[in-house]
């Protein structure tokens, strides 16, 4: 049993392909974001929603290192893993406008979209609520022998839940094929989470015997590395991990929260944008490519998706009941 902590790391040896594909994703879910809080600001969407601004690089990271049919489970702030795992820009759109089209009939908006045919088991509004769906899934694929692999996302608010070392200890007795994957932002909605988390974080893995890594959330070429050697321990039958990956958000807690320096300082928030922009260190890397058609290109998607979520008709009054469980 190890624990590895991972700060920094050379070049992995995934081609420019791959690195473009994952630059142009980040991209994406990053103009995703802007317009969404562009729509919240202008009163054209219900609701309130909690940006993934500045964590681009640990979903897209993962997620690259999984197979289409490999499960993920997401939380409040979800929806970069959804972008990151497939899903498209116009139906994500529709569903946080609460139109038909969207992924949950308009009745599902920004914390509970779902797409079961990228392997999206659902984002979750409960903190720590996705860890069990993403165990199950773990345990479905063991038994049924698919080779799928499940990665559960939460934040590190989330280790106050009883419900997250319950889970990883059956998953440590059953060797089960999942990633528990630790997003941690430094923020618990508006508190350090020094505040409010005892101990070591890293040590809690291997008290089940789960082997804990930790690495840059800012750096998607150390993620991915990361991730696909834990995603491929993991489908080999050696059972699951612990990653914590550290990042941190530009924005606040959710569209509302504007004002933060009651919280943390504005020089904090700049310093990250500046030096540690998951999306400007992959640029930085990938010199000589055409990284503006890039960003002309992703532009483009984003409108259109945005058109036609404004376009798409409201769910009819009498589906009020349909698609709704308890």
């Amino acid at each position: 049993m190890t624990t590895a902590v991972h700060r920094s790391t050379s070049d992995s040896a995934a081609g420019t392909e791959l690195l473009l594909r994952m630059y142009r994703r980040m991209l994406m879910i990053r103009l995703f974001e802007e317009q969404v809080n562009d729509l919240y600001t202008r009163a054209l969407m219900p609701g309130l929603a909690h940006l993934y601004i500045g964590e681009e690089a640990v979903a897209v990271g993962i997620c690259e290192a999984l197979r289409p049919d490999d499960y993920i489970t997401s939380t409040h702030r979800g929806h970069g893993h959804c972008l990151a795992k497939g899903a498209s820009i116009d139906r994500m759109f529709a569903e946080l406008l609460g139109k038909e089209a969207g992924y949950c009939k308009g009745k599902g908006g920004s914390m509970h979209i779902a797409d079961p045919d990228t392997g999206n088991l659902g984002a979750n509004a409960i903190v720590g609520g996705s860890t069990g769906i993403a165990t199950g899934a773990a345990f479905s694929a063991k038994r049924l022998g698919t080779g799928q692999v499940a990665v559960c996302f939460f934040g590190e608010g989330a280790l106050g839940q009883g419900l997250l070392y319950e889970v990883m200890n059956l998953a440590a007795l059953w060797k089960l094929p999942v990633i528990y994957v630790c997003e941690n932002n430094l923020y618990n909605e508006y508190t350090h989470y020094s505040e409010t988390t005892a101990g070591d974080m890293l040590l809690r893995g291997p008290a089940f015997g789960v082997p804990s890594e930790s690495v840059d959330g800012q750096d998607v070429r150390a993620v991915h590395a990361t991730a696909s050697r834990l995603v491929d321990r993991a489908r080999k039958g050696e059972g699951p991990a612990l990653l914590f990956v550290n990042t941190y958000r530009y924005m606040g807690h959710h569209v509302g929260d504007v004002s933060r320096e009651y919280y943390r300082s504005k020089q904090e928030e700049q310093q990250w944008k500046t030096d540690r922009d998951p999306i400007k260190l992959l640029a930085d890397h990938l010199t000589g490519q055409n990284l503006d058609q890039i960003h002309a290109e992703v532009k483009a998607e984003i409108d259109k998706g945005v058109q036609f979520a404004l376009a798409a008709p409201y769910p009819n009054v009498d589906k009020v009941g349909q698609d709704v469980y308890a």
